[in-house]
């Protein structure tokens, strides 16, 4: 299949830290090979082969990031990067990504993809996306949830409404409210009740219209917008869109516009074997464990008593890493960098990343 008239816009700029002390500043989660030999970016972009040429794929990320990326796909040119200046969330990069695909074609679709998921079934995610294009060239901010294998608090969740059509074979449903992450009795009660998907980050709309909402519902930001748009093509743009850039709030496009914007619609998007590659205490969807439950991807180790633990050592290290009564754990060797902490707090290692300017560890970030 084809997607004819979208774009893909790949959200290229996180850092990835609850993955360190693996994703560092210079070597950010997206460019590695979690699992497999591929990195999370070359799925990303591969993925998409089938359905939207290369001179479609647009990723948006800060110019160090688009360096380190660049390399990975011979199919990509610098054409297809749009950097930013410097990080300022989502809404932000969105935006700006919308102002120039719409100054290249008012009717285009943008698919606003993400550079760090794992997407098993890719030809049953191309057919979502024919469908979400469908429905975005109908005027509506399509969201894409995915079904929950549990309770989760790493998730944003959808509450999903009621059934409003069937686009190719999927459900079209409204969307009631978007939820932050909750805690874990929440989460619970999300998953038992059947009524709530998580948050997958994925969106299509057309440039238009997610231009016509952040005009609506954050106006500062579409007045900046106006004002790169106008420089584009100009000698000038690189310099207006670095000035104005500047003085933008960094926003998420969830709590910006999604949460309070109008016409949004969810396509459950079951089946996808989909994972969001976030921290250690996720890599258990992704790697087999063994009889104890323990997930290792390690050259060398002895577990003797050991259950629950997610050893992880970074590839061609021969060093010999050995447990004794450990229960879930999270063991990461890297070069410079040893982190072992409580696997159901393994979401807490950004803070451990915030932290290193403190005590002048930067160079380890």
């Amino acid at each position: 299949m084809t997607l004819e008239h979208t774009t893909a816009v790949i959200m290229a700029g996180g850092g990835g830290t609850r993955l360190w002390p693996l994703s560092r500043t210079d070597r950010p989660k997206q460019s590695l090979a979690v699992v497999g030999d591929r990195t999370l970016f070359q799925m990303a972009v591969e993925r998409l082969a089938p359905a939207v040429p290369a001179d479609r794929i647009l990723v948006v990320a800060v110019e160090s990031m688009a360096g380190i990326l660049l390399p990975q796909v011979p199919t990509l040119t610098a054409e297809n990067f749009l950097n930013e200046p410097m990080p300022r969330g989502t809404a932000s990069a969105i935006g700006y990504a919308a102002t120039v695909l719409r100054s290249q074609n008012p009717t285009a679709v943008m698919a606003c993809l993400t550079a760090d998921h794992i997407i098993r079934n890719e030809a049953r995610f191309l057919e979502l996306l024919g469908a979400a294009e469908r429905r975005a060239l109908k005027g509506e901010l399509v969201t894409l949830g995915i079904a929950p294998s549990g309770p989760s608090v790493s998730y944003g969740y959808i509450h999903l409404g009621e059934k409003l059509a069937t686009e190719a074979g999927f459900d079209i449903r409204s969307v009631l409210q978007f939820k932050e992450k909750p805690d874990y009795p929440a989460a619970v009660e999300y998953v038992e009740s059947g009524e709530y998907a998580w948050n997958s980050g994925m969106f299509v709309w057309t440039a238009e219209r997610i231009l016509q909402e952040i005009e609506r519902l954050m106006p500062r930001l579409f007045v900046a917008l106006q004002e790169i748009e106008r420089s584009i093509g100009t000698p000038q743009q690189a310099a207006v869109t670095a000035r104005v850039w500047e003085g933008l709030e960094s926003e998420t496009i969830d709590y910006g516009i999604m949460e309070r914007a109008e016409g949004v619609v969810v396509i459950p998007a079951d089946d996808l074997g989909w994972w969001d590659v976030g921290g250690w205490d996720r890599l258990e969807d992704l790697v087999e464990s063994d009889t104890n439950g323990n997930i290792v991807r390690a050259d060398e180790t002895l577990l003797s008593d050991t259950k629950g633990v997610v050893v992880y050592q970074k590839r061609g290290s021969h060093r010999l890493i050995a447990t004794l009564g450990l229960e879930d754990v999270v063991i990461v060797d890297t070069d410079d960098v040893l982190l072992v902490c409580d696997r159901n707090r393994a979401e807490e290692v950004r803070s451990l990343v915030a932290r290193l300017s403190d005590f002048g560890l930067e160079d380890y970030a």
